[in-house]
């Protein structure tokens, strides 16, 4: 039984209605057989924590055992060409070169350090969408308050995307360099900013662009060259499905010739005399050398794994999930989307009348179905300005099947009919 979709809608996962052809369909059953955490709970917070397949646990704890025997320096030695596998298949995955990619432990260390290389101060303009998460968010008004730094956050257009206009307006209008801080997918909806029109936009002006890209990897296929960013980054944890305390950034090639990371370390420095230094033209200028080798290397994995069920498959089948979940949300009695009509992505965002969105994630908590409430203060240049306290977020994987979408739309079908 399907429930709250129009008559012949399917919820049916592996084949999404729409897909282009030539473009393979996802093994749903496979991806379960090889995901332990998909046998207790229906888990639908991918854009939170991904579900670790068991060979990303495995390749973790198995170099941690190797750190055990033989310590942790010995271990990383004796794994560095699988070490630097992680950069090549992360620019295999990214349409980049190995060079251009650098590994953090999360996607806010990696905006900070890249923000913190372009040495922006008084009169340089960052301009910004709603769009924007917390972290980011407050490093902005923080470069506003403390370096003089102006800060143009750029009205939404009618779809709720970023609006192209304002956005052009805003790049004549900036002083100074001018950076563009451009979200993929946000943390507060589905919405998928149209990046590659705001990366040419920005390149026309003379502005770079930096890219949050962390609800976006892993269900979206992005190529860095086409979107026309400067820099990207990504956590690992989300759907890239890595492990927690991974991420990696993107950065072309000669974006800081002339300044180099704010604090050069040994990864990506040599200290050449007493006052002199040569800084690595690579994007691992802006990485440190201590970093968690077993972790790094889950991620590895995982990234190996997106890589062979292909990114345009995966696209086109979590976009087709989203499109169904809203839909038979929209038609269940007591629940309002509150995705924007440019939402795409596989992550919906809804409310029930007359809960909280945090009541509502506990009570689909308690039948094993786990989802997120995001309060205002995430989002507030999006959900503040929407007047919404907090939303539910759901965002199914590739591993959900059928079972776990009735579960959700049914449990959340009963928390509206008691709320009434």
């Amino acid at each position: 039984m399907t429930i709250g979709l129009e008559d012949g809608a399917s919820l049916h996962p592996e084949m999404p209605p729409g897909m282009p052809s030539g473009v393979a369909a996802i093994d749903v059953a496979a991806e379960r057989a090889r995901t332990a955490g998909v046998t207790q709970r229906h888990y639908l917070n991918a854009a939170g924590a991904g579900l670790m397949s068991d060979a990303v646990l495995e390749r973790t704890i198995r170099h941690l055992r190797l750190e055990q025997r033989i310590g942790g320096y010995a271990a990383a030695t004796e794994l560095a060409d699988e070490v630097d596998g992680v950069y090549a298949s992360a620019a295999a995955l990214l349409g980049a070169d190995a060079d251009e990619i650098a590994c953090f432990d999360t996607a806010t260390t990696a905006l900070r350090s890249i923000f913190d290389a372009l040495r922006l101060g008084p009169g340089d303009t960052v301009i910004a969408p709603r769009s924007s998460y917390v972290s980011q968010a407050l490093r902005l008004l923080t470069l506003r308050r403390h370096a003089g730094v102006r800060l143009d956050v750029v009205p939404n257009d009618a779809t709720g995307a970023m609006d192209l206009t304002a956005l052009d307006r805003a790049l004549e209008q900036a002083t100074g360099r001018v950076v563009v801080s451009a979200v993929h997918v946000p943390t507060s909806s589905g919405l998928v900013e149209p990046v590659a029109a705001i990366g040419a936009l920005a390149r026309d002006r003379g502005a770079l662009t930096v890219l949050d890209a962390t609800q976006s990897v892993g269900q979206i296929d992005i190529d860095v060259r086409q979107v026309a960013c400067d820099a990207l980054v990504t956590t690992g944890r989300k759907f890239l499905r890595g492990p927690r305390g991974t991420a990696l950034a993107y950065l072309r090639r000669g974006a800081l010739d002339g300044l180099g990371g704010w604090a050069p370390d040994v990864r990506g420095s040599a200290w050449t005399g007493a006052g002199e230094w040569t800084t690595d033209g690579t994007a691992r200028q802006l990485e440190t050398w201590e970093a968690a080798v077993a972790t790094r290397l889950g991620l590895g994995v995982a990234l190996r794994e997106a890589l062979d069920r292909g990114m345009a498959a995966t696209e086109s089948h979590l976009a087709g999930l989203g499109d169904r979940l809203r839909r038979a949300l929209a038609a269940t009695d007591g629940v309002a989307l509150a995705d924007p009509p440019a939402a795409r992505s596989a992550i919906v965002t809804f409310t029930v009348a007359g809960l909280p969105g945090k009541e509502v994630a506990r009570r689909l908590g308690e039948a094993r179905i786990d989802t997120i409430a995001v309060p205002a203060g995430h989002a507030q240049w999006d959900l503040g300005a929407r007047g919404l306290e907090s939303v539910v977020r759901v965002s199914p994987h590739v591993y959900n099947d059928e079972a776990d979408i009735e579960a959700l739309l049914g449990a959340v079908a009963e928390i509206a009919a008691e709320a009434r």
